[in-house]
């Protein structure tokens, strides 16, 4: 496992936009950040609305690079991750 920060770019949508105040931000994860599920750990210890739109349970997508991804997907440097809640309706 490399030891450096990888850079991604994390893009915030609809109800998500809203509550966390942004629509995106590039972010630095340290070593032990490296799949989408230890991703979504650490944004939601930022607290806040973080913590409640990111608690464990609570339904939100995540894309990788344009591709919905499971909790262990990696996380490579230069990834673009949208999160985003799940689109109902017809």
């Amino acid at each position: 496992m490399n030891a450096d920060p990888i850079a991604i770019r994390l893009v915030y949508l609809a109800r998500l936009r809203e509550a966390f105040g942004i629509a995106s931000e590039r972010v630095e994860l340290s070593p032990g950040v490296a799949s989408v599920g230890e991703l979504r750990a650490l944004l939601a210890r930022r607290g806040g609305a973080w913590a409640a739109e990111l608690a464990p349970g609570r339904a939100v997508r995540i894309a990788v690079n344009h591709e919905l991804a499971d909790d262990g997907a990696a996380l490579r440097a230069g990834d673009e991750v949208a999160l985003f809640p799940p689109v109902t309706g017809g």
